[in-house]
């Protein structure tokens, strides 16, 4: 049987590219070689995390519940009864998405997926092997987890992603090795569960992706909530103990320290799942195991797309896959598509306090040549932070002097991860400080601080 368009990979991207496909009126089909569909992000990435990101929220509030006038007394966390709460919503959109395959006619095809060129894919599944014909193959196989030299992840000591999410209990003392999103979001977890919580990371800074003033007001609130946070820190001689991991750490100032933890969770970034895969047998290019596209996802081999965590160039999102998902079908049916703006990416980090970014930080502007007015707000001049008790953050905006282009916003605060896309849709329209400035906010709500760091771009903020 030959497709229009067979998708390889069912995580944000591959499965919203199919959905797109079947809404083109395409013959699509999907191929998964997990036993459900969802990928990473829905299985063991976003929507686990953010479940116990939640959690972690509610938590914080009944433990401390005196500052909303409420007495709680002696408040218990049922682990269990948390890591059944996570897997009952992973669950319910696993089946969300086939319900989604059904409704959109787009065949589901069980097995490990190999390119064999000239449109062919041999599928490996259950029942044997299969040949699966495509007019156009789009491959969204994702990442997965690297691992430190030497070390093997395991269920009980050495942790990535994976084995963190089933954890059978709170683990007393936990050492993060990265501090990039994954890191810092399950430190922010396992702090507020009651874990004593050490993160190392090699570069200067914690969320070393984000603006430089982001960095010190997350590691500020990190260290205040009783996190430790060593940067320019690098881990050595890890080793496993019977119930605990040793590692010597050498510290920013050059002294040595031994450090023993429960656990330790390896959050040093992900590697492109391109091996194995069948490229070989194509024109397409790696770039160090990234996929080389073209502006509509498109590599060196004819009617091959790539998308999501293997693409070389984007950052390893869900929301990326999922739009570059669309971009390629857009291309495969003939519909205009607009391609990926790079400069028009948010990132979101669920921490407490939560990030959300988009465009240019104060140091790459300037490291463009672009002459810039920066505008800052801080949440605690915000009633409604007031109200939510979440003083902590500022909105950062980082503009163009002359036009008042809006070249990035950085924000650190309650629901930031929210509050980013009124910048994104900004940025998109090509909106203006001054349009900004003249945008209604409701009152009294966390968003009028975008409106106030506009405003302050030009030193015209009301409540500060």
């Amino acid at each position: 049987m030959q497709y229009d368009v067979v998708v390889i990979g069912s995580g944000p991207g591959g499965y919203s590219a199919a959905v797109r496909a079947g809404q083109y009126g395409l013959k699509a089909a999907l191929i998964e070689k997990q036993p459900r569909l969802g990928g990473t992000c829905l299985l063991v990435g976003c929507i686990p995390t953010k479940a116990l990101l939640h959690t972690a929220d509610v938590w914080d509030y009944f433990k401390n519940p005196e500052g909303q006038g409420i007495q709680c007394k002696d408040p218990q966390l049922n682990y269990p009864a948390v890591l059944d709460r996570k897997n009952k919503i992973v669950t319910k959109h696993s089946k969300g998405i086939e319900f989604l395959m059904r409704k959109n006619k787009v065949d589901v095809i069980k097995g490990y997926a190999g390119l064999q060129g000239g449109g062919r894919i041999q599928v490996q599944g259950d029942q044997g092997a299969q040949t699966v014909e495509a007019k156009n193959i789009i491959l969204a196989t994702g990442s997965d987890a690297r691992m430190l030299p030497g070390l093997e992840p395991d269920n009980n000591l050495i942790l990535t992603n994976i084995e963190i999410l089933d954890l059978p209990a709170v683990p007393r003392t936990m050492g993060i090795i990265g501090a990039g999103a994954v890191g810092v979001e399950f430190g922010s977890i396992f702090n507020r569960f009651g874990s004593k919580v050490t993160i190392l990371e090699m570069l200067p800074r914690l969320v070393p992706v984000e603006d430089e003033e982001i960095s010190k007001e997350l590691e500020k609130h990190f260290k205040k909530a009783g996190i430790r946070c060593e940067t320019s820190a690098k881990a050595e001689n890890i080793r496993k103990n019977a119930n605990s991991v040793s590692l010597s750490v050498t510290l920013a100032n050059g002294n040595t320290e031994e450090m023993e933890f429960d656990k330790l969770l390896v959050a040093v970034g992900r590697k492109p799942n391109t091996d194995n895969i069948g490229l070989e047998n194509t024109r397409a290019q790696l770039d160090r195991g990234f996929v080389k596209v073209d502006p509509y996802q498109l590599t060196g081999e004819p009617g091959l797309y790539a998308i999501g965590d293997i693409v070389a160039g984007t950052p390893q999102l869900a929301h990326v896959a999922t739009m570059e998902g669309v971009v390629a079908v857009g291309h495969i049916a003939g519909k205009p598509v607009r391609p990926i703006n790079r400069n028009r990416i948010p990132g979101a980090t669920y921490t407490d306090p939560g990030i959300g970014s988009v465009g240019l930080t104060e140091a790459q502007a300037q490291a463009q040549g672009f002459k810039i007015k920066v505008g800052k707000f801080p949440f605690a001049a915000n009633s409604k932070a007031t109200i939510l008790g979440k003083h902590e953050g500022f909105v950062k905006i980082v503009a163009e002097e002359s036009f008042g282009e809006i070249l990035g916003v950085h924000i650190i605060g309650p629901e930031a991860f929210e509050l980013v896309s009124e910048a994104v849709t900004a940025m998109e329209s090509e909106a203006t400080v001054e349009s900004m400035m003249a945008t209604i906010h409701a009152h009294p709500t966390i968003y009028e601080a975008i409106g106030e760091a506009f405003n302050n771009v030009y030193g015209m903020a009301i409540n500060i």
